[in-house]
């Protein structure tokens, strides 16, 4: 197929330009609002839209720069947005997120204005604090490339400074991934995950159907892990509180995240009015970052006890330590199966990975009956349909917080606090 000469109109939740073409709509990789480029079609399955990516930039937008990040402009999957400045960036995230609030969450015009995107820090780069790395031939340590196995060696512009030195010279097995982590005292901590089992020697899979059941196995299944540098936990520390959490365990990736939505949940939660004694939910809570945080938050309520459920026992092991003094449980296994057996809640702080919270917990929630709720959402689809699911049920969002989480990506982190 030739390739189109587009105007683009639009900007798509995902990070795309939306363009027409003949009346059928096409999603523009690396294109923004207000260009004109040549584009070439990668997708076209569907009757109602097909995919494409930029060839050449016509007529630039104003607000398109030199690509921040060398691994991005060289093909990796990682900083989408690196050729994007960065306030007009958290524009577009803001815009994003309103289309799908309405579109998807069908929320009323009783609902605030959905909020702008919010910086987590003073920079655009140097700001995430742990990051994965593929092993290829040779030993070759890189990125991924954009939906593609290949490996791109050039460096990314979002690691802090130092977590990427010397990777090129770790060298590892084939099929191989490392993990790197910088703790809150600067130490460097680097451990090899195992190859998943099926994988071949460069860490690809046989076939198409094959690497998807080994990507499925691989995410339940416990991978051998070795270090090979510094030790096998990372110390993070929020306001007073430090957690030891494994190398390769879960931790928010930009620096500032933690303190800023802590911060966030407890201001949001008391612009509700919420007050004196509460018994906290905190699903997908993790190491308990956010019980800390309202425990120690001085905003007119307490908490006097906590449930906080995962199914990372890691995660929930380091909250076990660093809560110990505190009235609070942990809990593993899937929120919906969970939830029935715990102590009715006053609050509920909701923190679901990117596929949401989905209809089983959002209505246990409300079967609750808490007198607040703090949806969090990494996905602003996700975000907006279980948002639409508390409305139908009688919950209205009080106010919003948007974060740019992962700045020069179109990824936006957003809280909203709901009330019945």
């Amino acid at each position: 197929m030739a390739d189109l000469e587009l105007d683009v109109t639009g900007y798509a939740n995902g990070g795309a330009g939306v363009a027409r073409d003949d009346g059928r709509v096409v999603f523009v990789g690396g294109a923004l609002p207000g260009e004109r480029v040549r584009a070439r079609i990668v997708d076209d399955k569907h009757a109602s839209y097909a995919r494409a990516t930029v060839v050449e930039v016509v007529d630039a937008s104003t607000h398109r720069v030199d690509p921040q990040c060398p691994a991005a402009a060289a093909g990796a999957g990682c900083c989408d947005l690196s050729f994007v400045d960065s306030a007009y960036a958290r524009e577009l995230g803001a815009t994003a997120l309103s289309d799908v609030l309405t579109r998807i969450g069908r929320l009323g015009a009783d609902a605030p204005t959905p909020p702008r995107i919010a910086a987590l820090g003073d920079s655009t780069t140097g700001w995430r604090v742990r990051t994965r790395l593929a092993v290829g031939p040779g030993g070759t340590v890189g990125l991924r490339g954009l939906k593609s196995t290949d490996l791109v060696t050039q460096p990314c512009a979002a690691p802090v400074p130092g977590l990427l030195d010397g990777v090129a010279a770790l060298g590892g097995a084939p099929g191989t991934e490392l993990v790197l982590a910088v703790g809150s005292d600067g130490r460097r901590h680097i451990a090899e995950l195992a190859a998943p089992v099926g994988a071949d020697k460069r860490g690809r899979g046989r076939d198409r159907r094959g690497r998807a059941q080994r990507a499925r196995s691989a995410r339940s299944a416990a991978r051998a892990v070795r270090a090979v540098e510094g030790d096998a936990y990372v110390d993070y520390t929020v306001g007073d509180r430090t957690w030891s959490i494994p190398v390769t365990g879960f931790w928010q990736a930009h620096r500032d995240a933690p303190g800023v939505y802590s911060a966030a949940a407890a201001d949001l939660l008391g612009a509700v009015g919420v007050s004196g004694d509460v018994h906290l939910w905190d699903l997908y809570g993790g190491a308990g970052v956010f019980t800390a945080a309202l425990r120690d938050a001085a905003h007119g309520f307490t908490v006097t006890g906590s449930d906080i459920v995962d199914t990372d026992p890691g995660a929930l092991a380091a909250a076990e330590r660093t809560l110990s003094d505190d009235p609070v449980l942990t809990h593993r296994g899937a929120v919906a199966a969970t939830l029935a057996d715990l102590e009715r809640p006053d609050v509920v702080v909701s923190d679901p990975p990117r596929s949401g919270a989905g209809a089983d917990v959002v209505d246990a929630i409300v079967a609750a009956s808490p007198t607040a709720v703090l949806h969090v959402g990494c996905d602003a689809a996700a975000f907006a349909r279980d948002l639409g699911r508390f409305a139908a049920q009688g919950y209205r969002v009080r106010e919003w917080r948007g974060f740019e989480a992962f700045p020069m990506t179109h990824h936006v982190e957003a809280m909203a606090v709901l009330t019945r």
